[in-house]
């Protein structure tokens, strides 16, 4: 096996992600029997989802800080729409919630390809729209449990092979866009669009559009993972995951995306929000405040983007020396 695969971020982090476990085994060593960490999967999937869909927004140079606002607003719409059709099929409610999802990063995506607003800009902006949004659909009231319908509830929570269905929906996410981000055009325009974009402009690629792109992904995961989320914990409310997205951000760069762009892959977007979800989980069982987490995954950030701003040191020096061979 080559260094360079030996020192890939993903195995770094793999690493990483064992030597945590191991260190909470000596602590309380159920933590890692197989029930448990299928659990803490189960728990961290709707984090992987959002990760997924903001690394592919990060790749294009843009950041999508409206993924939660994006997740309580669709699991309100969609929560409401059980309450008033309790009949409506589970996969009507679904594609409902995917749509409404897309719909919401296509406004995002419009406001950053065609009016070029920065979209740190846009997506704090729509974030507090769809916020107040919420507000006004539900009157700052909360749908309950006993107002949604059993087959809403039931479906994340329905086993297939040991697995929740929420983990198998995660697990085929996953596999999906690690096949669109290496196999497809759209794939390479995103890491083209963020890696370069005026090489990718003379190359033929419409930057704006692929963010457009990007951002419409994003939007219709986050949407997905409003259903999943409303469904599981049966209830939805204006500040539903509030705060959510600094987490997917913080999976993100522990995961090896890079801010800049270009750089960065769906495993990578998965165990960072797979370290993120340990941590989460196994603070409380090892009696340390929770507080800590904030702390811990502050570290982890800092010490992230040290990596990957070292990495791009050092291939800029590499190329100097070839340059200076060269002359």
């Amino acid at each position: 096996m080559s260094r360079h695969v030996l020192m890939s971020r993903e195995v770094l982090l793999s690493g990483a992600i064992l030597v945590l476990l191991a260190l909470i085994a000596s602590r309380f060593p159920a933590f890692i029997t197989p029930a448990n960490l299928a659990n803490v999967f189960n728990d961290t999937a709707p984090l992987i989802l959002l990760a997924i869909g903001q690394m592919i927004v990060i790749l294009t140079r843009c950041i999508d800080l409206s993924v939660a606002a994006n997740l309580a607003l669709t699991g309100m719409v969609v929560a409401m729409i059980n309450v008033a059709l309790p009949g409506l099929p589970v996969p009507v409610i679904i594609a409902c919630a995917i749509g409404i999802g897309a719909l919401l990063g296509m406004f995002n995506g419009i406001l950053v390809w065609k009016l070029e607003i920065p979209p740190i800009v846009v997506t704090l902006g729509t974030m507090t729209i769809f916020r107040g949004t919420i507000f006004l659909l539900s009157d700052g009231q909360w749908v309950n449990s006993h107002e949604l319908s059993d087959p809403f509830k039931a479906f994340p929570r329905a086993e297939f092979l040991g697995l929740p269905v929420m983990s198998w929906i995660t697990i085929a996410a996953v596999l999906f866009f690690s096949l669109v981000m290496s196999r497809t055009t759209l794939g390479r325009a995103f890491y083209a669009a963020g890696g370069n974009p005026h090489a990718a402009t003379y190359a033929g690629i419409d930057v704006g559009k692929t963010q457009f792109w990007a951002f419409t992904i994003s939007g219709a995961l986050a949407g997905l993972t409003g259903y999943l989320w409303v469904s599981r914990f049966a209830v939805a409310f204006v500040d539903l995951a509030g705060g959510f997205e600094l987490n997917v951000v913080a999976a993100c760069v522990i995961g090896g995306v890079a801010i800049m762009g270009g750089i960065g892959t769906v495993a990578g977007a998965m165990l960072g929000a797979l370290f993120l979800g340990i941590i989460g989980n196994a603070l409380p069982v090892v009696d340390i405040s929770p507080f800590w987490q904030l702390a811990i995954s502050g570290a982890a950030i800092i010490i992230a983007v040290a990596l990957n701003t070292q990495a791009n040191r050092t291939k800029g020096r590499i190329i100097l020396k070839r340059a200076e061979h060269a002359s």
